[in-house]
């Protein structure tokens, strides 16, 4: 467990404000991450990397001449929100456009995605390349719903290197997919990690046992087996990741190998050295050529014992730019001199938001809101563990955190406009952005969307109906089952979602409270149905089995939600 900490709250925030004051001549902090703190060169892409908090140094230790132009910083194990993709792109962006690359998680996807289609419409032109290394977390046939794990080192360092070369975009983005596509990686595990305030980790392994395939989020492993022996270990994952050889390099007699024996943080260099020793044995024996191998903790999880193999199969450009020289925090290869920082300055300052005034009426409807947000801000915080613990049984464990930091973030906002005399539609939009670009992940964007759909529809001028809440509860679902893609029996939010606003939008006739409150019932059955599902998207799929008997996380804070807002139109 983490054992250097204040409040668990401002973990990543202080780690960020110490990892830059220690290499301020290498990094700066911008709003959302940290950017080289370097002369940018006029017309080079920027290759903006990032993701949750939690893996040191990915990802802002890999920022830095030859490698990445910024990175992006969720908190713990969560993905960072769209505001804070596309603050760091615009700090690092030099005319050249941006290409993104990040591993291939929900809550990074819906974020990045959504950020790169900002940036596009405002003439920056973006790119995404995702990680998908992981040779465990889905079939060969769907190559593109594997997760990103350590592989993202050298998907990262060649198209960083292509840009550095002044690579155009779409040159940078081709040797990125190509990175990508010859990288697999392998992962196992001992013990678990446990997040910062808590105490328990995400999972557990028995002792005397290793889980195969773990995820770098607390994901627990696909299979268990005996510790075995370093050159039985190493034959297996060796044997595993030459059998997903890509099919571009089967027939190749000269095969040439980027290897990285990666540590999680509680397997150390020595015992990371006799694997590598072993792996090189068992590829040496084959006659397959390792190219400038990395031995060490690039892509970690807190105190997970763990470790992770990574093959890179290489031709000409790859290994070209693979060995380019790099000086970064946390990763230094070769020689190379480095520019002194153009800036120590910290900027991290969120910018202010005119407020308008409201209608009377909606004004009214604002401080009700803001009296709903505040309960929302509680409830989410008495149940963070408990929706923590069912996001544990196949996922990474921070729902609850993330809703509890959302919450908080919405009910704050909220209450800022609301006592300023905002109508409510401004209210919630306010609310849906600071919960949004707070909680990041997938939750965080989930509730961004549905907040802001609602207050759009509310307006500022007048107080909302029963038939005007129905129909922007509909179009907050619309929205969601659009941009997230999840629909019914796939164990997400939208199974709880889709039948309450069924409900309400048929329950016109009724009261608000009588109309909330039948739909409220129907959505607390629909997340309880959650437990008999298996989920079909997102971390919890390659652990589908695993989270059979439990309610989605997501559908069960949900309907808590609906329930506690319920009460309050009741006046309970």
């Amino acid at each position: 467990m983490p054992y250097v900490l204040n409040d668990p709250e401002d973990f990543v925030d202080e780690a960020t404000e110490g990892f830059v004051a220690a290499h301020a001549h290498l990094v700066r902090r911008v709003q959302g991450g940290v950017v080289r703190n370097q002369e940018k060169i006029n017309g080079h892409v920027a290759v903006v990397i990032g993701g949750g908090s939690g893996h040191y140094p990915a990802f802002a230790g890999i920022v830095g001449p030859g490698l990445a132009h910024g990175a992006v910083m969720g908190n713990v194990f969560s993905s960072p929100s769209t505001q804070r993709v596309h603050s760091v792109c615009k700090a690092a962006e030099s005319g050249g456009g941006v290409l993104l690359s990040y591993g291939n998680y929900a809550g990074d996807v819906m974020n990045f995605n959504l950020a790169q289609s900002q940036l596009n419409a405002e003439g920056i032109p973006c790119k995404t390349v995702l990680v998908t290394d992981d040779i465990m977390s889905a079939s060969k046939e769907e190559f593109h719903k594997r997760r990103g794990i350590a592989g993202d080192l050298f998907v990262f360092k060649v198209a960083a290197a292509a840009a550095e070369a002044g690579y155009p975009l779409d040159d940078v983005y081709r040797v990125a997919v190509e990175a990508n596509e010859r990288t697999r990686t392998i992962g196992v595990a001992f013990s678990g990690c446990t997040l910062p305030g808590k105490t328990e980790p995400l999972f557990t392994v028995p002792k005397g046992r290793m889980a195969l395939g773990l995820g770098i989020h607390g994901e627990p492993g696909l299979s268990e087996s005996d510790i075995p022996t370093s050159k039985e270990l190493a034959l297996d994952l060796v044997t595993r990741l030459l059998e997903e050889t890509p099919d571009s390099c089967r027939n190749d007699s000269n095969i040439r190998l980027s290897v990285l024996v990666n540590g999680l943080g509680g397997v150390k260099y020595e015992e990371l050295y006799v694997l590598y020793n072993n792996i090189f044995a068992i590829l040496k024996e084959k006659n397959i050529a390792i190219v400038e191998p990395e031995v060490g903790e690039l892509v970690t999880s807190f105190e997970m014992a763990g470790a992770s193999l990574t093959f890179t199969w290489l031709n000409d450009e790859l290994e070209e730019f693979w060995k380019k020289p790099t000086y970064t925090p946390g990763y230094k290869k070769g020689a190379m001199s480095v520019h002194s920082g153009i800036s120590q300055s910290v900027s991290s300052h969120d910018e202010k938001k005119e407020i308008s005034k409201g209608s009377a009426e909606s004004r009214d409807c604002a401080l009700n809101i803001v009296k709903i947000l505040q309960i929302i801000e509680t409830k989410t915080s008495q149940h963070s563990d408990e929706y923590g613990q069912l996001d544990s049984y196949a996922g990474d464990g921070d729902h609850g955190i993330g809703m509890a930091r959302g919450a908080h973030a919405a009910a704050t906002a909220g209450k800022q406009f609301g006592d300023a005399g905002a109508g409510a539609g401004s209210t919630l939009e306010a609310a849906a952005d600071s919960w949004s670009d707070k909680a990041g992940g997938t939750s965080g964007i989930i509730w961004g969307i549905i907040l802001r759909e609602i207050g759009k529809e509310f307006g500022d001028t007048k107080a909302p109906t029963v038939g005007v809440v129905a129909s922007a509860i509909q179009k907050a679902s619309a929205e969601i089952t659009n941009f997230g893609k999840a629909q019914i029996g796939d164990k997400t939010l939208v199974d709880v979602l889709i039948p309450f606003s069924q409900k309400l939008s048929s329950e016109a006739g009724s009261s608000l409270a009588q109309a909330w409150r039948s739909a409220s019932n129907v959505a607390t059955h629909a997340a309880a149905e959650t437990a008999n599902l298996l989920p079909k998207i997102g971390r919890a799929r390659p652990h589908a089995e695993k989270s059979l008997g439990h309610q989605d996380p997501g559908a069960a804070s949900l309907a808590m939600i609906i329930e506690a807002i319920a009460n309050f139109l009741e006046g309970k």
